[in-house]
């Protein structure tokens, strides 16, 4: 299924950190934190006052910092996505 986001927000797949168990000790998935970074997989249009469209900061592709809680998570074919304002994120990763 494809999707791509309305308006100035940016569809995420969240990148999960992989969990290292330290001393036999299982953490559960409910104590886990939520992973910050993300790859970018759709833009949506934006624009300003006068309807012009504008380019974006992210692109297709970019590995980005997303809010600890911010977005909106959604789950399609499986995978989980977060939809995210570009003004929320906070940054690109290795650019």
């Amino acid at each position: 299924m494809k999707i791509r986001p309305l308006g100035a927000r940016v569809l995420i797949e969240p990148i999960e950190v992989k969990e290292q168990i330290k001393g036999g000790i299982y953490i559960p998935d409910s104590a886990k934190e939520k992973p910050q970074e993300g790859k970018v997989i759709a833009v949506g249009i934006k624009r300003d006052d006068d309807g012009k469209e504008i380019k974006f900061d992210v692109k297709v592709g970019d590995t980005v910092l997303m809010p600890k809680y911010g977005g909106t998570e959604i789950k399609l074919d499986d995978k989980t996505y977060q939809i995210v304002r570009e003004e929320d994120l906070l940054g690109v990763i290795g650019e």
